[in-house]
């Protein structure tokens, strides 16, 4: 059975995995959509998603949990598995591609979001956690599940509609 702060590490290291991949997958996104009306928002997104990312290991690092490098090189592996995808398309991008993309990038923000919230509630008032403004990072996870959901209905009337 894992004691405390070994369910802390873990939990927090699951999230970091899932950053690595989250931002990896937001640059691609971005990349492959540059030019077009999605490009912009994407593109903030990924910067955004990456702050966090950034903001996760700050937390990391005030908490004392180190990094877990199997899982990071896992995520890394699994973000690149996750292009081999069929998508009806030979070669390329298409408006499915862009419609699942959004869809993965939403439910890493949601799960973002639930990490911001747990550690409102079970490190809020931890002071190795001051200067660590949790209740902005909600703030921003909301945002971009809004903007996210606004690209992700377009795409997907794109794509199927």
């Amino acid at each position: 059975m894992l004691g405390l702060g070994d369910r802390l590490s873990t939990y927090l290291n699951d999230h970091l995995a899932g950053s690595t991949a989250g931002v990896k997958l937001a640059r691609r996104a971005a990349e492959s959509n540059e030019g077009m009306s999605y490009g912009p928002v994407l593109a903030t997104l990924a910067a955004e998603i990456q702050e966090d990312r950034q903001s996760l290991l700050d937390v990391m690092e005030r908490l004392s949990v180190g990094q877990d490098r199997l899982k990071l090189a896992l995520a890394w592996g699994a973000e690149k598995a996750g292009r081999l995808k069929l998508n009806g398309e030979l070669r390329g991008y298409s408006p499915l591609s862009r419609l699942e993309e959004l869809e993965a990038l939403s439910l890493g923000v949601e799960g973002k979001l639930g990490l911001w919230r747990t550690l409102q509630r079970t490190r809020g008032s931890d002071p190795r956690l001051s200067g660590v403004d949790l209740d902005e990072l909600v703030r921003r996870a909301r945002s971009q599940r809004r903007r996210l959901e606004n690209q992700r209905a377009r795409a997907a009337d794109e794509a199927l509609g």
